[in-house]
Formats: C-alpha cells, structure tokens, sequence
C-alpha cells in the first residue's frame, strides 16, 4: 500500500540514488546485489544482537532494492532476468531474517511457520498473476498492489528486530496483514483474468 501511494512522495530521493549509481557506472543489477548483500549483514547483525545497526542496514537494503529497478528505467536497461534477481533476492533477504528470529527465539517458530506460509500464498498468487497477465506497467510485469508491500514488510521486520516483548504479536499481526493481501490479490485476479 505505500509503495503504491507514498512513492510519489520518496520517489525524488530514488532517483538521486539511481544518478548517482548511474554515475558509478554500475548497473541494476549490481545495485540488486548490493540490496542482497546489505540484507544478508543485516540478518548477520541482528544474530549478533546488533538490532539497530541491523534495523538500519536493512533499511538501506530496501533503498537499493527500490534505486535499482529506477536505473534500469532510466538507462533503459529493464529485463526479466532483473525481475527475477530482484524478486529472488527480495525473499532471501526476508528469509534470512526470519531465519535468524528463528534461531533466537524459540517461542515464536509456529508463529513464523505461520509467517513463512502467508508470504508463500501470497508470493505465489503475485507472481502467478504477474506471469499470466496481460497488463504491464512501469516494472517488468503487472505488478499487484497490496495492503502488504515492501514497505509494509520492511517496517513489520524492523518492529520484530526491534521487540522481543511482542515479537509473537507483531508477527500474527504480520501474517494476517500478508493474508489480507493475498485475498486482495486472489479478488483481483479473479476479476482481471478471464
């Protein structure tokens, strides 16, 4: 949902970053690599009990995530290949936290067994429809909006990196915000393909 509404809002902040990579001379997919790699220390942090760092490393990861996808516009360098790093990495990242809340926690692996599930549902009826649709816009494929986008799950995790006193809450209070979104999207689906 903010992705969709508030980007108007960040987006001249996304394309000084794309300039400024741009400028660097690397691409967006490098850019993408860079978000995995940020991702990847940011769950390293957080095992680490290094939860703000984390918080904040994460943060810059979703930056890139977003500059990398307004290179590849701008130098019109967009592909599938792209999409599929940019959507693989995406859920690597998010893994890789779960994983490690996981591995800290013991009291709250149902709930994100739970989580996991939610984001699998909803995953697959995005890029199902993504892949089936004839519908495009400024990204590679139709892309579904949803109560629960990056920006959403970005801020969910950082509540759940942040709290261990309501971590089990945050994340039931995650899974059924992911849930709503799959239904949204299976709703849209149903009315956009025939």
């Amino acid at each position: 949902m903010l992705d969709t509404h508030a980007r108007k809002y960040v987006n001249p902040f996304i394309e000084k970053g794309a300039d400024f990579f741009i400028k660097l001379k690397l691409t967006a997919n490098n850019v993408t690599t860079i978000a995995l790699l940020l991702g990847i220390i940011s769950a390293i942090l957080l095992y680490f009990d290094k939860n703000i760092i984390s918080v904040i490393v994460l943060w810059i990861s979703g930056y890139l995530d977003a500059v990398d996808g307004a290179i590849a516009r701008k130098i019109n360098s967009s592909s599938s290949f792209g999409t599929v790093l940019d959507v693989t990495f995406d859920r690597i990242v998010e893994i890789g936290i779960i994983i490690v809340i996981g591995m800290k926690v013991v009291d709250v692996r149902f709930n994100l067994i739970i989580l996991l599930s939610c984001i699998l549902i909803s995953m697959v009826i995005f890029l199902t429809v993504g892949a089936v649709s004839e519908k495009s816009g400024v990204k590679s494929f139709y892309y579904q909006a949803g109560v629960a986008e990056r920006s959403e799950g970005f801020i969910m995790f950082s509540l759940m990196m942040l709290s261990n006193d309501y971590l089990a809450i945050i994340i039931n209070i995650f899974s059924f915000i992911i849930l709503i979104t799959a239904l949204q999207r299976i709703n849209e689906a149903r009315k956009i393909l025939k």
